[in-house]
């Protein structure tokens, strides 16, 4: 998986494709929002999961029921790059299997 920093318009029709994503400062971000605290640790843990199984790590902080996640690639500057996609979509697949909105 390339670790090109994208275009500006490719970051734009990857968003498309991620609703509730975002760009801020770089970093693409997303925050979600879970019934009760323990459902909030496990979509953590999943996302865990499945950071170790891509080999990219997100920035991943963990409120009472919420979840919020930032990532950018560091070998890459900072910059976004297909990595930084492939784990949003990941993390977007399993987020409703935890209540996530």
């Amino acid at each position: 998986m390339s670790t090109q920093p994208l275009s500006q318009k490719e970051i734009e029709d990857r968003l498309r494709e991620l609703p509730g994503w975002s760009v801020e400062d770089t970093r693409l971000v997303r925050s979600y929002q879970l019934p009760d605290h323990f459902a909030a640790t496990a979509l953590v843990v999943h996302v865990a999961q499945v950071q170790q199984e891509l080999n990219h790590h997100a920035e991943l902080t963990l409120g009472y029921d919420t979840v919020a996640v930032a990532v950018h690639t560091h070998s890459a500057g900072g910059a976004l790059t297909e990595k930084d996609f492939a784990l949003a979509e990941r993390v977007a697949a399993i987020a409703p299997g935890h209540q996530a909105d």
